[in-house]
């Protein structure tokens, strides 16, 4: 039947350039490919038929074989506008423009030029190109009518057009819509006009002729589908916004589903100040700075939204939402972003492949799911491209009529429908079920266990009188079941619950009873369980902390565990909440990693944080010591390591920090007052150097140590430093000290990280903070105490310049 086609397809080419021989000339080398492409494309077909100077240009130019350099689609667009002066040209301009850069996708698509990732580029460059080029040319149109909308200082003002979805992630599929949401600036006037209107009403405007420009079917077709429902408050909504009401919608009524969505934004049209204002703003609405384990909950009722319209529809075949399908594997790499993207900025990303990479890199997901996923989401997007490069329509459903079946198998590379149908229902078994794995609720009691996680829930919310409810603790196992009682119902009638949110009751409710039946069958239970509420009262408001317990057991395994060993770790875990996530892994919970390990955990923690944001920069050091200093006690309580190697653990984490420490501070006084006079910058030598005496030095931390330091510095004092704002090396360098200090004991959101004691120094607390090498080398010579001396046996440098 596809031989049959193209062959009448060929021959009706054929006839319609019976005058033009030349043509034919041309197409005789290129035979086998145009009858390949035809065969799996009619739209392909109908396009080379319809427009046969457009397939001569595609070949004469070599654009069929060559890769586009970047920038490309942009620059010759913009040719092609600059000569357009009216509604009706600039329409066919674009939609000619469409068709001619579709087919060449698609030729090279199918021939195998190139491969899936390149293909997604190319239509998502296309649909780059012509938002950004026409919203150029309609600007400068709309202004010379109404005057250039400007704001309060007389700036010029443009629209940004931010892309979402897979046009945002550059995995723009073949037919797909293009979700856009619109946004400018500020408010405002239009000025130099023959007329003046608001910012507000010139944007408007302007929406309105991109839609039209881009989504009005005309009889040269469309250019592409423009959705605008993901913009705020949706089709009720308006089609432009300001930055402002931008952030004030998405601060008092952004939702979880929205937060998905913005995932995957891009801005690809806008000046460039606005359009960094408008991410750096979206970036905490989508990544929240805690561990948001909420979203497994808002997830699943999102999927089961996607099932029950599926079955509704009959969309079993659906590749794109059905069971297995592309929807299911951005799921699961989606989750793990909102979760931890606020953290671990790598996972960031926007491509599904990318992300699914970086999830292994950080240990994650497992080597073999990752492979699984990545080759399951390339067969089903090229699967989703042969069916839409077929008529070029927006469908993602497996055919049902026998032909088109055949072809879809052949233009996958199969012999027949059912060699195809099983190798696609492999890869949708294997995401279905790593899915299920990822996102089944993991608190489902087993049936045995039915009636006490009943009984213990009816106790948590206070619908058991007191001796049936004791009776209930004691046969769990709590020795002292009266005390276990008093603490369940101290803690549920408090007034700090009457506070929560319905979602943050939901989950304590589900929560609580997990917990008293975990707690139980240990020793000295009603202890533990003391030490646990107050953990879950410190952190009932983040209902996300919550969330974590809930869906992972073995967190709250975990917990249990430390919390009955010991109460001081019960207590850190309490004031800094965000150690939590270190629960989740045992394997490296209980073992602490070398010196190694952690300068590597350091340096990734560091590497996203922006070096003028001295607070964030802060934090991170805060969050770096108490994660591994955790660890450690993990191990040591555990009989996993020995004393000896726990001081090595804690001294190696206290030198990382305070290295690190002085590498912040360092840059933020370069930043300030420009490099010490008289010091080459060339071998990027600090001259300054920080010494460790007392358990620092001796390599015998414990956990509660203060850091006994000296500082030292070997430049000439009275040379002044290279900034614009210079001073003394001296003073540069006691500041040093100082913004040193400040870093390692302030405390902030985040705890404090030592106590620091310089009473060591030169002349103790009367000396100065920092010394020069030749100073310190004379005062130890002249006038340091015995008892000086002895601490020296003990000291050794631990940072700065060798």
């Amino acid at each position: 039947a596809v031989q049959q086609r193209v062959a009448s397809q060929w021959d009706q080419f054929q006839q319609k350039l019976a005058d033009d021989a030349w043509i034919m000339e041309k197409l005789a080398s290129h035979k086998k490919e145009l009858f390949r492409v035809w065969g799996f494309s009619e739209f392909a077909a109908s396009q080379c038929i319809g427009r046969p100077s457009m397939l001569v240009d595609l070949i004469d130019s070599n654009d069929f074989f060559r890769r586009y350099p970047d920038g490309f689609y942009g620059s010759s667009l913009r040719h092609k506008l600059a000569q357009i002066d009216s509604e009706q040209a600039l329409q066919q301009c674009l939609r000619q423009y469409r068709y001619r850069e579709m087919l060449r996708i698609a030729w090279r698509d199918i021939c195998g030029e190139v491969d899936l990732i390149q293909t997604m580029l190319d239509l998502s460059c296309l649909a780059d190109a012509c938002i950004a080029e026409t919203l150029h040319h309609l600007h400068h149109r709309l202004a010379r009518e109404l005057g250039q909308p400007s704001n309060a200082q007389g700036e010029s003002q443009r629209m940004l057009v931010l892309a979402m979805g897979k046009l945002g992630a550059y995995e723009l599929n073949y037919s797909s819509d293009i979700d856009l949401i619109f946004v400018y600036p500020e408010p405002g006037e239009t000025q130099n006009g023959p007329r003046s209107v608001s910012n507000e009403e010139f944007f408007a405007r302007l929406s309105k002729q991109l839609i039209a420009a881009l989504d009005a079917r005309t009889a040269d077709g469309f250019v592409f589908r423009v959705d605008m429902r993901l913009r705020p408050f949706g089709e009720s909504g308006p089609l432009c916004i300001s930055l402002e009401a931008l952030e004030n919608y998405y601060q008092s009524h952004g939702r979880e589903w929205e937060r998905y969505a913005f995932i995957k934004a891009r801005i690809v049209s806008g000046d460039p100040e606005p359009s960094n204002e408008l991410v750096n703003m979206l970036r905490p609405f989508v990544y929240r700075r805690y561990l948001d384990y909420g979203v497994y909950e808002s997830l699943r009722e999102m999927k089961q939204l996607i099932v029950t319209e599926v079955k509704r529809k009959g969309m079993k075949n659906n590749i794109k939402l059905g069971a297995g399908g592309i929807r299911e594997i951005e799921f699961i790499g989606q989750v793990f972003q909102l979760i931890r993207g606020g953290r671990n900025h790598e996972l960031q990303q926007k491509q599904i492949l990318h992300t699914l990479d970086v999830l292994h890199e950080r240990q994650l997901l497992p080597q073999y799911v990752v492979d699984e996923l990545k080759t399951a989401y390339v067969f089903l997007r090229t699967a989703e491209h042969r069916l839409q490069q077929l008529r070029d329509a927006q469908t993602h459903t497996l055919p049902s009529n026998d032909d088109e079946r055949q072809l879809l198998a052949l233009s996958m590379g199969f012999d027949g429908w059912d060699s195809f149908i099983e190798q696609l229902d492999r890869y949708r078994q294997r995401v279905h079920g790593h899915f299920n794995q990822v996102f089944d609720s993991p608190q489902i009691s087993q049936s045995g266990e039915e009636d006490i996680s009943i009984q213990l829930k009816q106790i948590w919310i206070q619908k058991a009188d007191d001796e049936q409810a004791a009776g209930i603790l004691s046969k769990c196992g709590f020795k002292e079941s009266a005390e276990a009682l008093r603490q369940i119902n101290s803690f549920a009638s408090s007034a700090r619950l009457k506070t929560l949110s319905k979602t943050g009751r939901q989950r304590l409710d589900s929560l609580m009873p997990l917990i008293i039946a975990a707690v139980a069958p240990r020793k000295g239970a009603h202890l533990i369980l003391g030490r646990i509420i107050e953990l879950i009262q410190s952190v009932s408001r983040r209902s996300s902390y919550l969330s974590l317990l809930l869906e992972n057991p073995m967190a709250l395994s975990q917990l249990v565990q430390l919390c009955s060993s010991s109460s001081w770790i019960a207590h850190q875990l309490t004031r800094h909440p965000l150690l939590l996530d270190e629960l989740l892994d045992p394997r490296t919970l209980y073992t602490p990693p070398d010196r190694e390990s952690l300068e590597e955990d350091m340096a990734s923690r560091v590497a996203p944080v922006d070096s003028n944001d001295l607070e964030q920069e802060m934090d991170v050091l805060r969050h770096f010591k108490q994660a591994n200093v955790l660890r450690v006690a993990a191990a040591d309580i555990s009989g996993a390591v020995p004393l000896m190697v726990v001081s090595d653990h804690l001294t190696y984490i206290a030198e990382i920090v305070v290295k690190t420490a002085l590498d912040m501070a360092w840059q933020h006084m370069l930043a300030r007052y420009g490099w010490p006079g008289g010091i080459s910058e060339k071998d990027g030598a600090t001259h300054f150097a920080i010494i460790a005496y007392g358990k620092m030095g001796g390599i015998e931390l414990s956990y509660g140590s203060d850091l006994d330091l000296v500082f030292l510095y070997d430049a000439d004092p009275n040379n002044m430093t290279q900034g614009e704002k210079s001073i003394a090396n001296s003073v540069f360098y006691a500041r040093l000290g100082q913004r040193l200090i400040h870093i390692l004991t302030a405390f902030t959101p985040a705890g404090n990280l030592y106590e620091v004691d310089m009473r060591l120094r030169p002349s103790g607390e009367s000396g100065l903070l920092v010394t020069s090498i030749e100073t310190y080398r004379e005062y130890q010579a002249e006038k340091a105490w015995t008892w000086e001396h002895q601490a020296l046996v003990r000291s050794r440098p631990v940072a700065g310049d060798p």
